[in-house]
């Protein structure tokens, strides 16, 4: 008797009790960059919408802190400012809480928590977590050749794109004259790494990269043959012998400045000498000469004298 009035008790206790219920149909949701994405979340509550709370959460894939993008309570509306352009809100206060996010971005990919609640619902499950991963075509690799690039050398290729979500994968072909492609005898890496072992002039030519993921692909080209690095040591011995000419030219222009000022120094105390000495000798000239006109003067005297 005493059991099953404490069960009648407890269903009593647990019927007064309301419970909220969120709810999503996508757990996972896969958007190419550019395009938009409907965050769907619906929820069930007894209570009437008007203490009605809606928040919107996003932790990114590179961080572990959570950050508020939107909150809706009493028709107060707030939307992160990062988002706030391309955030499409719930509609007026329904049993619908899904959000639209437009041009979506790699950055955008990561965890989105929708959180219902509704006075004096307090109990239930008051959340729904969706995982959002935002696909990017690859960019245009990048194709480098390193090693010796002549017969009987080992020569690797690299092909790398910057971007790309999920991230790519690398295959290489050779291309003949008439861009068949042909399969390539070294040894390959889905990373992008391209060996090729005791190269000769049959596995000279082009090579084609190709990075593909589920969005699409990106190719490059680089031409592999002897001509290559001839041209490579050719522009090197061009530069040396530009270098070389520029440094003589720099030599020769100091070397003429400093004879130039050392000219200068030596002339410059002549000159002030010159130019010291030459008031004396005017001096002595006019003094001969007054000398010269008197001795004249003095005879020309004389010569009268002895003709009275």
């Amino acid at each position: 008797m005493c059991s099953t009035l404490r069960l009648l008790v407890l269903i009593g206790i647990i019927g007064c009790v309301e419970l909220i219920t969120v709810t999503t149909p996508q757990k996972y949701i896969n958007v190419t960059t550019g395009e938009s994405v409907q965050l769907q979340c619906n929820f069930v509550t007894t209570e009437a919408t008007t203490r009605l709370t809606i928040q919107w959460d996003f932790v990114s894939s590179s961080s572990l802190y959570p950050q508020q993008i939107y909150y809706y309570q009493g028709g107060d509306v707030y939307i992160s400012k990062s988002y706030k352009s391309r955030f499409q809100p719930p509609p007026a206060p329904t049993k619908n809480a899904s959000v639209i996010i437009s041009n979506m971005q790699p950055s955008d990919t990561g965890v989105y928590t929708c959180q219902v609640h509704n006075l004096p619902d307090v109990s239930g499950q008051s959340e729904a977590n969706i995982i959002v991963n935002v696909l990017e075509t690859p960019s245009v690799p990048y194709c480098g050749v390193h090693g010796d690039v002549g017969s009987g050398h080992l020569v690797t290729l690299t092909c790398h794109s910057e971007r790309g979500s999920p991230t790519p994968t690398y295959t290489w072909t050779r291309l003949d004259q008439t861009k068949t492609r042909r399969p390539v005898l070294g040894r390959t890496s889905s990373t992008g790494i391209l060996e090729i072992r005791n190269i000769s002039e049959f596995e000279f030519g082009e090579y084609q990269c190709k990075a593909t993921n589920v969005v699409g692909f990106s190719t490059c080209t680089v031409e592999l043959n002897v001509e290559v690095k001839d041209g490579v040591i050719a522009g090197a011995v061009i530069g040396a012998l530009l270098g070389c000419l520029l440094i003589i030219l720099v030599v020769w222009f100091i070397a003429h400045n400093l004879k130039k000022h050392k000219y200068k120094a030596v002339k410059a105390p002549e000159a002030n000498e010159m130019k010291r000495s030459s008031p004396q000798a005017q001096e002595a000239s006019a003094s001969d000469s007054v000398t010269a006109a008197t001795t004249a003067g003095n005879l020309h005297a004389e010569a009268d004298e002895h003709q009275a």
